[in-house]
């Protein structure tokens, strides 16, 4: 027997490409691999060729869910935890400030949010590489993205390139509107953005999403015939 959805959220029948419109034709220019940069206030610099190399590896089932409101239930990562990650690599070799416990993340995409350092050492979030047996497609953030159950989808940034240590105080620059990136966004408590309360935004955002799921998928089939193996490991 499944479990309830959270407050405001309706299942979806596929799991879609998705996010800010400006984003739909954006794509990485690595897509097998890609070097991961750990900066901002950190004692030493990292910038990672492999970076989940040597590390243990799991895999995870969860739903994802958007804060447009549709969800999608079981989907299969593969990846290093981001807590191994930070324990066995960003400490001793990058070591943060003690007072760096924001954490700002950006794609090789250009999208940027992020998260408190508390919530990414939560042991559901990943460094995943795999999705349902297969690399991680282009569509859902190859060569590896981050995902964070518990907070609505546009915490788990695609394409992962960036991590940057901050002090809370510095904030950092969001992909979108101030409004529309709540500082957590955790799904359980409808933390859907800044200013206005979550229940009320569902019926904002919920007109966006037709068109939204539409120019998505025009860009990738775009995409995919000017590039015929993009599409290739399509989870």
């Amino acid at each position: 027997m499944s479990t309830p959805l959270p407050p405001g959220q309706r299942e979806a029948a596929a799991f879609h490409r998705f996010g800010l419109t400006k984003f739909a034709q954006r794509f990485p220019k690595e897509t097998s691999s890609c070097v991961l940069e750990i900066l901002g206030s950190v004692t030493r610099e990292l910038h990672l060729t492999d970076a989940l190399q040597g590390l243990p590896r799991v895999e995870q089932v969860c739903d994802f869910h958007w804060v447009t409101t549709w969800s999608f239930r079981a989907l299969r990562w593969e990846g290093v935890r981001f807590i191994d990650f930070y324990a066995q690599v960003v400490q001793p070799q990058a070591a943060p400030h003690a007072s760096a416990t924001l954490v700002a993340l950006r794609g090789q995409d250009g999208a940027c949010t992020g998260m408190l350092l508390e919530d990414l050492l939560a042991p559901d979030v990943l460094l995943a590489d795999r999705l349902n047996g297969q690399p991680i497609s282009v569509d859902h953030g190859s060569p590896w993205r981050l995902i964070a159950p518990a907070h609505y989808g546009y915490k788990s940034v695609k394409h992962l390139s960036r991590i940057e240590f901050r002090d809370p105080a510095a904030g950092y620059r969001v992909s979108g509107l101030a409004f529309m990136d709540h500082p957590r966004a955790r799904v359980a408590r409808e933390e859907r953005g800044r200013v206005l309360p979550g229940w009320l935004l569902r019926y904002l955002y919920r007109p966006l999403i037709p068109g939204t799921v539409s120019r998505f998928a025009r860009a990738s089939e775009s995409r995919n015939a000017r590039s015929p193996h993009s599409g290739e490991t399509a989870a």
